[in-house]
């Protein structure tokens, strides 16, 4: 049976420095052509396309991933060692307990400026 699904699809100004930066967090490269490049992760897929004006401080793109375990991956992707300041574009939050059906969240923003929300995934399926 065919699954169906939903994929990010995300902007790069660089696909070599895109490709970089996410192959240190553990994503391999699915497919890359000149218009487009499909990185992988345990299963997971995001998509990016050409974007090369793109201002990374006034990227309004942005993808949401609900997973069991947010810890894993966070631990997984702080180590990789790549984030600036605290303010600055790459960087990566701490694991946060927000109000209503995620018990907890931390966000990623890659070079790009595309904001990530990894979410323990606590609500209905």
């Amino acid at each position: 049976m065919n699954q169906s699904r939903i994929t990010a699809n995300l902007p790069s100004r660089d696909f070599d420095a895109t490709e970089a930066f996410y192959a240190a967090l553990g994503f391999e490269r699915a497919y890359r052509g000149d218009g487009w490049m499909i990185l992988h992760l345990d299963g997971l897929l995001v998509e990016f396309f050409p974007h090369p004006d793109l201002d990374p401080k006034t990227s309004w793109f942005s993808a949401g991933l609900r997973t069991p375990a947010i810890a894993p991956i966070r631990d997984r992707w702080a180590a990789a060692g790549c984030w600036s300041e605290e303010t600055d574009i790459p960087r990566l939050t701490g694991i946060t307990d927000p109000a209503g059906d995620v018990p907890g969240m931390f966000c990623m923003i890659d070079p790009d400026g595309s904001l990530w929300r990894i979410m323990e995934d606590g609500g209905p399926a």
